[in-house]
């Protein structure tokens, strides 16, 4: 059976990722800070199996991939869902703020898809697919942090594609716009109806289509938005 690594575990794309690929008979390891969580989506999800790391760390990164080729084997598809929403001003964010945004967004993506990409190349196949956003694209008056941390992981994205895409390795990114639901956004847009969330698992759906797409028409970009949504 194929691997798949899904980094940022969480209950949203991060878990919708895990059981898309679960329930297509793939073996899914799942990469997040906290073991609590993991054990208990290993309890809700068949063929999942968590693996505590933090992945904006190369140390804690090579081990828990170690890991994974020891207990599941080589990795085949890599979901990197692993990021943080730092927000704030230019004149409000702290260089501490900016620094941890791009570690967590775009540093991440450079380890975990190193660790990736060596048992990809090895075979001449495999798929890496980004969760990325809107903020990747633009710069806004309160991402003053969290644009320049998307926008750097597009770019990398992009080099990796041009890169490894040559020597069989599809790399795409996912430009998600809106707001995910989410227990803690139906808490935080109460009035708001259900036409205006993104749901996790239609997320999945995409990610799983496009890291499963024949060599002859891959894509790279992916816009992924509510119908509603004003773009």
């Amino acid at each position: 059976m194929p691997v798949c690594v899904v980094t940022g575990v969480g209950p949203g794309n991060g878990a919708a990722c895990a059981r898309r690929f679960a329930r297509a008979g793939w073996r899914v390891a799942m990469l997040a800070r906290s073991a609590d969580k993991l054990r208990a989506l290993e309890s809700a999800i068949p063929g999942a199996h968590g693996f505590p790391a933090d992945v904006a760390e190369a140390a804690s990164v090579q081990e828990a991939f170690g890991r994974v080729r020891q207990e599941l084997g080589p990795v085949d598809a890599l979901v990197h869902n692993a990021g943080n929403a730092a927000f704030g001003g230019f004149l409000e964010i702290t260089a501490e703020a900016l620094e941890s945004a791009w570690r967590v967004n775009t540093l991440s993506l450079f380890l975990c898809g190193r660790q990736a990409a060596s048992d990809m190349l090895s075979r001449g196949t495999g798929a890496i697919v980004v969760i990325g956003a809107t903020a990747s694209l633009r710069g806004g008056a309160g991402f003053a942090a969290f644009a320049p941390a998307k926008g750097a992981q597009r770019l990398l994205a992009q080099s990796m594609a041009r890169s490894l895409g040559p020597r069989g390795v599809h790399v795409a990114y996912v430009v998600v716009d809106g707001v995910i639901d989410t227990p803690s956004t139906r808490g935080f847009f109460r009035d708001r109806p259900d036409d205006f969330f993104l749901k996790p698992d239609s997320i999945a759906e995409s990610v799983f289509h496009v890291a499963t797409q024949e060599p002859s028409a891959w894509t790279f970009e992916l816009d992924l938005r509510p119908y509603a949504e004003k773009w």
